[in-house]
């Protein structure tokens, strides 16, 4: 064969500016790309052999990678379908693009990205970015055919002569440049090799290790071990997601978890996905123990692509609210070099997310009607998923509002239909509305809560991290439905009913009152309201509109687009005065006026100590006040 020279066929840019700018952010992707289409090589060899068209011994196809620190190499060699000299031409030279938009075009738009990475195409390119030149020393699995060497140097000439690899397949030697030597390093590749090739599915070699293994026994019985030097494979060839469901026990699944994050607690279950029409995915989905905490560990699921691990970063393949589950998904249907703007237009991927989010929401509904007990134990870590889902996605709160979870104040749990009918013949206000009175503080609304039971109305706990939005989206989606804290009004005002309590006092004992109370609190922000209630109910009581409180929250959380206008606004507070009280009826037959306010005063930081409202000076105060008082 006699040696060649030419151009790589490029008709107005140079290829490889154009893959460092566009197809590839990251230098490592290199050893994935051409580890990748070693497995491809060699995949086709089995196909091959499988279908009668290679008659001879397959033999062992393990893939090496190995690398020389002084020649300054790298090299994959893999025992796959080899190419001839007319091939690498065809696969390596003739990559025929007019400019990068076009290239980038072509590529999005290729049906199966395979044929153009994992032969030998684009993805071979990515070399060059780490290499000052790139030889390619291959032999076809035609016995007939000779071997061939191609080399570049990372412009767009190239050599082609006869090559000196004796058997079946393709060796890539990488010479490494000065900028990237950092490759050289048994470690680094060590590490891009567990990332990007830990469950290919050919075994794949990089180096050697040491086996300890029993050899015989000494004289006197004693076990004897020799050190025994094997391949280092590197990867798992056959991972869980691949196998069927039928084949697997719960125990290969906690395995598999382990595998993947060796120091997180056992995830509470998992949903094994499996798909082939109208797209390809497998995949198995781990829910973790989130808690309450919201502890937001997102890209924690692996996407892959027939086994080659492509991102941890799953968002628009994976809904928004499954974000915090851990696992693995497999789809062929994405490419290898995948970028946002491809995730966002491809039409598997909305499909992928549909899916996924029907799985979820039926493995839960499953679990919830096969055994409520095992799923009321694993609310408290399922709850936020389930809460974030059906606030973000419509499809899953269709589903999920039949399984979704209420939890009252004496640790019940219901749901939506159960809870209502339970509380409806006592928290039904004049207006045919339903009132859900919630907590988001058990401990610092104690007062207000055990007020609303005495006069049998139910409270649920509302303190999880999403429970302002989801008690928002209730009130939207349930008909005939309100939301009040318990502490946003006295127990009285909380549902509106038509009967009322007499006040006793008179109009111009009212007006004293509220007087006295004003004068003693002094605060522009604490509106006196003088209010008639059951006299057992205490005689001061501090709430904040159940809307305007609502708002403060929200922007806390970073609502109004980011404007943050209710929180700018000073907390205003409504301080309801019962008149029916006896202390107040105390405070205006009492003649003396400083002992008046002192009493007016004694009672409004009683109801601020019942909130945990009183701090610092006001505190101390009270407690001086206290003592003289007593």
């Amino acid at each position: 064969m006699l040696k060649e020279k030419g151009n790589i066929s490029i008709h107005t840019e140079n290829i490889f500016p154009i893959i460092k700018k566009f197809l590839y952010s990251d230098h490592e992707i290199f050893l994935r790309e051409l580890v990748s289409n070693a497995v491809d090589a060699t995949q086709k060899m089995k196909r091959l052999a499988a279908i009668g068209q290679f008659q001879g011994e397959l033999g062992d196809t393990t893939i090496e990678i190995s690398f020389d620190e002084a020649a300054k190499t790298i090299t994959v060699s893999d025992k796959g379908i080899g190419m001839t000299a007319e091939e690498i031409k065809k696969y390596i030279n003739q990559i025929a693009f007019s400019g990068a938009t076009e290239f980038m075009e072509k590529f999005k738009e290729a049906k199966d990205a395979n044929e153009i990475i994992g032969r030998f195409g684009l993805g071979f390119y990515s070399a060059f970015m780490v290499a000052d030149s790139v030889e390619i020393q291959s032999r076809s699995f035609q016995e007939q055919e000779q071997p061939a060497r191609w080399v570049c140097d990372g412009s767009t000439e190239f050599e082609i002569s006869e090559g000196n690899k004796g058997n079946r397949g393709t060796d890539i030697i990488l010479h490494i440049n000065e900028e990237n030597k950092e490759f050289l390093n048994e470690h680094k590749l060590q590490q891009i090799l567990d990332k990007h090739c830990r469950f290919l599915p050919v075994p794949i070699k990089f180096g050697t290790r040491t086996n300890r293994e029993p050899d015989g026994e000494d004289k006197d019985g004693k076990a004897q071990y020799k050190e025994v030097v094997v391949d280092n494979i590197i990867n798992n060839t056959t991972p869980l997601w691949t196998k069927s469901p039928s084949e697997l026990k719960d125990e290969d699944y906690l395995s598999f978890y382990k595998e993947l994050y060796p120091f997180s607690e056992d995830p509470l279950f998992w949903i094994h996905l499996n798909v082939d029409y109208p797209f390809n995915l497998t995949g198995v989905l781990y829910f973790p123990k989130v808690k309450n905490e919201m502890e937001l560990q997102k890209n924690k699921i692996q996407l892959y692509s027939r086994q080659v691990f492509i991102t941890d970063e799953v968002k628009d393949i994976v809904p928004e609210f499954l974000m915090l589950l851990h696992g693995v998904i497999d789809s062929p249907d994405i490419p290898l070099n995948v970028s946002r703007s491809f995730l966002q237009a491809d039409s598997h991927v909305k499909k992928i997310n549909n899916y996924i989010t029907k799985k979820v929401a039926d493995k839960l509904s499953e679990l919830f009607k096969n055994d409520r007990k095992s799923f009321e134990d694993k609310w408290k870590d399922i709850g936020l998923f389930v809460k974030y889902g059906m606030i973000t996605e419509e499809k899953f709160y269709e589903k999920a509002k039949d399984f979704v979870l209420l939890q009252s104040t004496d640790n019940q749990l219901f749901t939506l239909d159960e809870y209502r009918e339970k509380i409806a013949p006592e928290q039904t206000d004049k207006s045919e509305k339903v009132v859900y009175i919630y907590s988001n503080d058990v401990a610092k609304q104690d007062s207000f809560i055990q007020a609303a039971h005495r006069k049998s109305y139910d409270v649920l706990v509302m303190d999880g991290p999403l429970d302002n939005h989801f008690v928002g989206q209730l009130e939207q989606k349930i008909e005939h439905t309100s939301f009040k804290r318990v502490d946003a009004d006295v127990a009285n005002k909380l549902i509106e009913k038509e009967e009322t309590i007499a006040m006793v006092l008179t109009e111009e004992e009212k007006e004293k009152v509220k007087s006295i109370f004003s004068e003693a609190i002094h605060n522009p922000n604490m509106q006196v309201e003088i209010e008639s209630h059951n006299p057992d109910e205490l005689p001061v009581t501090i709430t904040m509109e159940e809307y305007m409180r609502r708002m403060k929250d929200m922007s806390k959380m970073g609502g109004n687009g980011g404007f943050n206008f209710y929180g700018m606004m000073p907390d205003n507070y409504k301080v309801a005065v019962n008149g029916n009280h006896s202390l107040i009826t105390k405070i205006i037959n009492t003649t003396d006026e400083n002992l008046q306010k002192q009493l007016a005063k004694q009672a409004f930081d009683l109801a601020l100590l019942s909130q945990g409202m009183l701090t610092g000076k006001e505190l101390t105060a009270f407690v001086e006040r206290s003592v003289s008082l007593i």
